[in-house]
């Protein structure tokens, strides 16, 4: 076996600067501070409170703050926060511990402020490191505009800080959105991104829509061993968009993923998506690895999919709409006509989410797209935030159609 070379003073400091933040990993949340039930206030230390009320930059304790631009999310969240750069050796010793402290308060009137604490304990560092320790935090907001009052001291009470400005502000082309939180609203970061959905007040006036789902749950690289964080909270938002859609009543998801030819979880017929049970069941992909038994089957991967749509298409029960939603899968061989021919006219319609960052990049109708096209169905990108909310719309406006369509031609009032 080759021996590994040396690695070079720029690989080192990395290697220093990563172990920083790993060892200080479990301590990385932030949480909010609560305020006083009997008075509403916010209970800090004096000197904490005379750094934020002072408004005047420090660097007793060195460090450059970056703050980020609100980005809207697949979630339709605005998030927020910053980065911040610690030289090693001015946290040499034997340990010690950062606090970082910040209040983001929205400027519109009457709105109150929310407090953020963070504690990172620092491992042993020698007095001659070099480099970088980088940390990073976030938070999420409504639209409006905020000020951001931040801090970080350590345990000698040496203190960094900073102050910015920050707005939350849709694009022109994108003030049709509803934001998923009001405007002045500050809220920490979600780190769960497969906690229960609140319960959704559904529409009183119509029969709620029953829909489909077939989830693809793989990343954008069709390559990549592990299915990354950016993929998996566009892929759980686009389900959330569709499970608070209140025209939408009843639920049947199928998620699958296709490398591992499998389905990973399966619910039926339910009036929430059990987002919880979904997340647990995504732990059981082990996408670094290849079946042995596998390697030998030409085109397992399109058999596999194609008895998948099969089977889920002449399940008993018939939805008001079959919904695929993934990334873009793109197989040496697609199905074939023929097999889907056997399938026969679908009586709802058919819709493919097809989650793609770089559709330029990627242009060409994939296996699924194929499927979609032969049901004569509809196919929407979702390369940002805006697609999937426009894509919800138009689909659900879709389905409310044809099924007042086939109500009217079967002679059924309304």
């Amino acid at each position: 076996m080759a021996s590994r070379p040396a690695p070079t003073p720029r690989k080192r400091l990395s290697f220093a600067a990563a172990s920083l933040l790993l060892a200080c990993a479990p301590g990385m949340a932030q949480r909010l501070i609560q305020s006083s039930a009997s008075n509403g206030l916010v209970r800090l230390h004096n000197t904490d409170w005379a750094v934020l009320e002072l408004q005047e930059p420090r660097k007793d304790l060195p460090c450059n703050v970056t703050p980020s631009k609100p980005v809207l999310g697949f979630d339709l969240k605005f998030h927020a926060g910053y980065e911040v750069s610690v030289p090693l050796r001015d946290l040499a010793g034997s340990e010690n511990l950062l606090t970082i402290l910040f209040r983001v308060t929205p400027e519109q009137k009457g709105a109150q402020p929310a407090y953020f604490v963070q504690h990172i304990r620092v491992p042993p560092i020698e007095p001659d490191a070099r480099g970088e320790a980088y940390l990073q935090g976030s938070f999420d907001l409504g639209e409006g505009r905020y000020h951001v009052d931040w801090l970080m001291r350590d345990r000698a009470e040496r203190v960094c800080s900073a102050y910015w400005d920050v707005e939350a502000a849709l694009s022109p082309r994108d003030r049709d959105i509803v934001v998923a939180l009001a405007p002045a609203t500050v809220q920490p970061s979600d780190p769960e991104p497969f906690r229960d959905e609140p319960p959704v007040r559904r529409a009183a006036e119509e029969p709620p829509l029953n829909v489909k789902v077939l989830i693809n749950f793989a990343p954008q690289n069709s390559y990549s061993a592990v299915l990354q964080p950016l993929d998996t909270n566009a892929l759980v938002s686009i389900l959330r968009s569709i499970a608070r859609e209140p025209r939408i009543g009843k639920f049947s998801i199928v998620a699958f993923n296709l490398q591992e030819q499998r389905i990973v979880y399966r619910q039926d017929g339910a009036e929430r998506i059990d987002f919880p049970a979904l997340g647990e069941a995504l732990q059981t992909l082990n996408l670094g690895t290849i079946d042995i038994k596998r390697l030998g089957q030409k085109d397992a991967e399109t058999r596999f999919l194609a008895e998948l749509i099969r089977s889920e298409t002449a399940a008993e029960d018939r939805p008001d709409a079959l919904i695929f939603a993934g990334p873009k899968v793109l197989l040496p061989e697609k199905i074939q006509e023929e097999d889907l021919k056997q399938i026969g006219g679908l009586e709802y319609p058919v819709f493919y989410m097809n989650y793609n960052l770089y559709p330029q990049a990627n242009p060409w109708r994939d296996a699924i797209g194929a499927v979609v096209k032969f049901f004569k169905g509809t196919e929407f990108t979702i390369s940002r935030p805006r697609d999937l909310w426009h894509a919800i719309t138009e689909m659900v406006s879709r389905i409310v159609q044809f099924k007042q369509q086939r109500a009217s031609s079967n002679g059924v009032s309304r």
